[in-house]
This record gives structure tokens, sequence and C-alpha cells, in this order.
């Protein structure tokens, strides 16, 4: 299997403070600037603010729903909050951190994780990391609308 990765990287107009409060935020704010055409059903098991959620979520993409059972950690609070999921494996990690305006923070969201094999494999490497990056492009719009709310 091979490792894949999808980044997508924006300048928010919002303090890195407000930005992180909302990724951390998966009883409302978090939930709120998901995009819904792709992702349905999130279910909050645990928690709800920062490390320790556990929540599920489908992700619909390409034609199939994908069922996502994750765990969020702050491996550094403030700048870095990653779900990572009991299943598969695959870690989504936001990152918040400052830039020279204080109104301002620069925000990427990636993700990793392991191609399944064969041809399967072969379609998801070509397809799944520019499909990945539009949705983060759309994510990173509708955190920029929420926070201007």
């Amino acid at each position: 299997m091979t490792r894949l990765q999808a980044k997508e990287t924006a300048i928010i107009n919002a303090t890195p403070e407000q930005v992180y409060a909302v990724f951390r935020d998966y009883e409302d704010k978090h939930p709120r600037i998901l995009p819904k055409e792709y992702f349905s059903e999130p279910i909050l098991e645990q928690g709800g603010q920062g490390a320790g959620t556990v929540f599920r979520v489908k992700v619909r993409v390409m034609g199939q729903e994908m069922a996502y059972h994750m765990v969020v950690s702050e491996p550094a609070p403030g700048r870095t909050l990653m779900e990572t999921d009991l299943d598969a494996g695959l870690v989504t990690t936001f990152s918040v951190l400052p830039t020279t305006q204080p109104q301002q923070a620069q925000v990427e969201l990636a993700t990793i994780w392991e191609s399944q094999p064969g041809i399967a494999g072969l379609l998801e490497r070509f397809f799944a990391p520019p499909v990945m990056r539009k949705i983060y492009r759309q994510e990173l719009a509708q955190l920029e609308q929420f926070l201007r709310q």
C-alpha cells in the first residue's frame, strides 16, 4: 500500500485563537463548517471540546460513502488538532499558525492515509487527493464565512 496525503492551506481573516476555537468545538461550531454535500450524520459519542472527543461521521465522495470513527487529540493545543480514525488509521490534522497580521491565521488541513491495494488503489491515488483538496478549500471558505458572522 502507498501512503497518500492531501492538504490545503489558506489565510483566514480571524485570530488564530478564534479559528482554533471553531476546530475544537465538536458540539456546535466544527460541524457547522463541514460541507454538507460531503459530510453527513455526525454523531458525538464522547467529549465535544478538543482532546478526548470521539465522534462518528459519514463522508460521501465520488459516489461512495465511508463511515469514520474518529478520536481527537491536541498534540500542540491552540495550534494543532488531530482526528484519527479508530478503524483505518486515517489522520486529519488542523494546523493554525499566526501570521504577521494579528487578525489573520494561516490554516492548513491535511489528511494522510494508506491507499487500497490493486486497481482500486491506483484510482484512489489518482482521484482522491485532488477531490480532498477541493473539499478542504470549501471547508476553509465556510470557516471564513462562519467567523465573519
